[in-house]
C-alpha cells in the first residue's frame, strides 16, 4: 500500500521538518526544482544531450518559486529559458522571492499578461513548457487566460493521441486541479508529465466526475513521477500520523493506493482440505440469465476459494450444468430453498446480484442473505433492490461489500452523488473519496465505488484508491461482465477468510493486474484465466 497525502497533510509535514531545523524552506524548494529537471531528463533523454528552449510559467506562490529554480537550473545547463510571472512579484512568499531574485541575475521575468495570444507560445519553438503556476494550495477557481491554456491544450491533445511527443510539465499538480480531489477549479493546464514531491497526493489518482473524466485528476497529469526531496526519515514515516490530530477532521484520515495484499494469497501445504479454503455460494438468475453468475463463480474459484457453488432456479440447472464443471450446482427456487442451502455452515461467503433479477423472489433472497450475517458481496441487481427497499438497506451489516458503478451509486446514495456531481467552487473540493467514505458510513459496510479510479472505504473512514492510471491503465476492463468477475474475486477472498475491506482492496488490484497481463482484446471470460499468471509473477 502507498500512502496518499492531502495538501494539508503535506503542509504539516513540511512545516514540522522546517521547524525541527533539519531543513529550510529554501532547501526544499531547491530540491523540488532539481527534481523537476531530473524528471524531465529521465522522461525525455534526448533533451539532456544538447541545449534546448523552455518556457516556464511561474505563479504567485511557492509553486512559482519552484518554477524559478527550474528556470535557473535549465539555464545553467545551457538552455534558452523564457520566464513569465502570473502575479505581482512584490507579493511572492519569502522563499519564492529569493529564487525570483536569483533568476533575475540570469534573465528577465516577463508579465504573463504580456502574452497576446496562444500562438505566441505555441510558435516559440520551445521544447518544454513548465507549469509552475498553482500547486497543491489552490483553493478557488482560476480562470486562466486563453493564451496560457492554449499551448498546454494543444500539446497535450497531441500527446493524448500520440501525434507527437508533448513536453508539458506540471510542478506538483496541473494548475487548476484540486490536489485533494482531482477536480478542476476553473480551467486546468494539461500535462504530459507531472512531478510531485515526497509522496503522491490523493487527487493524482482520481478523475473529475463532473467533467466525465476528461480534464481533471490522473487524466490531466499525464505521467506521474514522485521525487524525494529529502525530508528527514522520521517525518517521511511518522509525521503525517503525529500531525493528523491537528488537521481539520475531514483531513485526518489516511488514503492509500492498493498495490497487492499483505495477506498471503498462496495456499499453505498444511491446509490441503478444500473446505479449509472456504465455500462461496453465488446465486444466479433463471434460464438464459446465468452468464453473469457463472463469471462470478469462475472468478471465486480461480482466486482460491476451496469450493464454489452456483445456486439457481431449477429450470436453469441444465443450462448451468452444461457450462460448469468444477463449480457445483444447487437448486434455489425461492427464499425457503435458499434457507435450507444455508443450513450448511461450511458456506462462508455469498455473492448476490450478477444476473439475479429484481422481482419478488430476488427481494426475498437478498433479505435471507442479509439475515444470516455471513460475508456477502452485493452487486448489480442486488444493488437495484437495495436502492428501492429501505428496510433491506437498513439490514446491511459490517460483513457486506457493496460494489456499485456510478449509476448504481447514484441510485443508492442520490444525495451524495448529487454533491459529487456539483461544480467544484472551492478547494479542497468534494471528491470521490469523500463520497465513498460517506456512503460506507451510511451503509455500515464496505463500499467499492467502481471506475478507473476505484475507491474503497469502510465505515471507520479507512479508504484506498485502486487506480488504473499511468502504468496501470487498463481500458480493456470496460467490457461487459468484468464487474461480475470482480464480485466473484471478492466473494472468493471472503470465503478464504479475508476481511471485507482487504478482500475488496485485493480483488480490485488483482482485477487490474489480470487485465494488464492479458492486454487488448480482453473479454470478461479471460480475467479469471489470467489469475494463475498473476500469482506466478507474485511468487504465490
Amino acid at each position: 500500500m502507498t500512502e496518499l497525502l492531502t495538501a494539508a497533510q503535506m503542509r504539516a509535514i513540511e512545516a514540522a521538518a522546517i521547524a525541527s531545523g533539519e531543513v529550510t524552506g529554501l532547501e526544499l524548494m531547491e530540491r523540488a526544482g532539481r527534481g523537476v529537471v531530473e524528471a524531465i531528463f529521465e522522461e525525455w533523454p534526448d533533451l539532456k544531450a544538447t541545449s534546448h528552449r523552455a518556457v516556464v510559467l511561474c505563479g504567485p506562490g511557492n509553486n512559482g518559486g519552484d518554477g524559478f529554480v527550474v528556470a535557473r537550473l535549465l539555464k545553467e545547463w545551457g538552455w534558452e529559458v523564457e520566464v513569465f510571472l502570473y502575479g505581482d512579484p512584490e507579493k511572492l512568499p519569502p522563499d519564492a522571492r529569493v529564487n525570483y531574485e536569483r533568476w533575475l541575475g540570469m534573465g528577465e521575468v516577463r508579465d504573463a499578461s504580456e502574452i497576446e495570444d496562444e500562438d505566441q507560445l505555441i510558435e516559440s519553438n520551445a521544447q518544454v513548457f513548465v507549469d509552475a503556476l498553482f500547486g497543491t494550495g489552490l483553493n478557488k477557481p482560476i480562470e486562466f487566460p486563453s493564451q496560457l491554456l492554449g499551448p498546454f491544450f494543444d500539446f497535450s491533445c497531441r500527446w493524448q493521441f500520440d501525434a507527437e511527443p508533448a513536453r508539458t510539465v506540471s510542478v506538483d499538480v496541473p494548475s487548476g486541479m484540486c490536489s485533494d480531489s482531482g477536480r478542476t477549479l476553473g480551467g486546468v493546464l494539461w500535462a504530459a508529465l507531472t512531478v510531485t514531491f515526497h509522496a503522491p497526493k490523493v487527487g493524482h489518482f482520481l478523475e473529475d466526475k463532473e467533467k466525465r473524466g476528461m480534464f481533471g485528476g490522473a487524466v490531466a497529469c499525464g505521467e506521474l513521477r514522485v521525487h524525494d526531496i529529502g525530508l528527514p526519515k522520521q517525518h517521511r514515516l511518522n509525521l503525517v500520523h503525529q500531525t493528523r490530530s491537528q488537521l481539520p477532521k475531514d483531513q485526518q484520515q489516511t488514503v492509500w493506493t492498493t498495490n497487492g495484499s499483505s495477506r498471503p494469497l498462496g495456499k499453505a501445504f498444511s491446509r490441503e482440505h478444500k473446505y479449509s479454503h472456504g465455500h462461496a455460494l453465488i446465486l444466479s438468475g433463471g434460464a438464459g440469465k446465468g452468464g453473469a453468475a457463472r463469471l462470478a463463480a469462475r472468478g471465486a474459484l480461480r482466486i482460491g476459494a476451496g469450493l464454489v457453488t452456483v445456486g439457481c432456479p431449477p429450470e436453469a440447472l441444465a443450462e448451468n450444468a452444461a457450462r460448469l464443471d468444477a463449480v457445483m450446482l444447487r437448486p434455489v427456487a425461492d427464499a425457503d430453498a435458499f434457507g435450507r442451502v444455508l443450513e450448511d455452515k461450511r458456506i462462508n461467503a455469498l455473492c448476490l446480484g450478477p444476473g439475479l433479477g429484481t422481482g419478488e423472489r430476488e427481494v426475498a433472497l437478498v433479505a435471507a442473505a442479509l439475515g444470516g450475517k455471513r460475508p456477502l458481496v452485493l452487486d448489480a441487481d442486488a444493488l437495484t433492490i437495495l436502492a428501492r427497499e429501505p428496510d433491506l438497506f437498513a439490514a446491511l451489516h459490517p460483513n457486506c461489500v457493496l460494489t456499485p458503478h456510478a449509476g448504481e451509486f447514484a441510485r443508492l446514495f442520490p444525495d451524495i452523488a448529487e454533491k459529487l456531481s456539483a461544480p467544484a467552487t472551492k478547494g479542497p473540493a468534494y471528491s470521490k473519496v469523500d463520497a465513498t467514505r460517506e456512503a460506507a458510513a451510511r451503509a455500515g459496510c464496505v463500499v467499492l465505488y467502481k471506475g478507473p479510479d476505484t475507491v474503497i472505504a469502510d465505515p471507520s473512514g479507512r479508504c484506498s484508491i485502486n487506480s488504473a492510471h499511468y502504468d496501470r491503465a487498463a481500458p480493456w476492463l470496460a467490457t461487459a461482465g468484468s464487474g461480475d468477475v470482480l464480485a466473484g474475486f471478492i466473494a472468493g477472498l471472503l470465503a478464504r477468510g479475508f476481511g471485507p475491506m482487504q478482500a475488496a482492496e485485493t480483488a480490485a488490484w488483482l482485477h487490474v493486474e489480470c487485465a494488464l497481463f492479458f492486454g487488448p482484446g480482453l473479454i470478461a471470460e479471460d480475467l479469471p484465466e489470467e489469475l494463475p499468471k498473476v500469482f506466478r509473477a507474485l511468487g504465490v
